[in-house]
């Protein structure tokens, strides 16, 4: 490897078709994780369990979450454009 290859090595990236998809995942993963958190919370309280349980809710909802923004996106696109002036 060359000097340059390793003070700056290339990362892979994908097509930016892709944005949507991969905003979408980024977007589910974390809102999933933190309302498993909230809703797990609030129905169970804290325990030992606590982290267990919102694990088990989460393995739920990501995917749930992952499909629900991959079909609301372009309504919220929608939604946002005839909202704010200039869009």
């Amino acid at each position: 490897m060359s000097d340059a290859t390793t003070k700056n090595p290339q990362r892979t990236r994908l097509p930016t078709r892709m944005a949507p998809y991969i905003f979408a995942l980024y977007m589910a993963i974390i809102m999933a994780f933190l309302m498993s958190l909230v809703i797990t919370l609030a129905e169970f309280g804290t325990g030992p369990h606590y982290m267990t349980n919102v694990m088990n809710a989460y393995q739920v909802a990501m995917p749930a979450a992952f499909f629900c923004i991959l079909v609301v996106r372009p309504v919220v696109i929608r939604l946002v454009g005839l909202t704010v002036h200039g869009h």
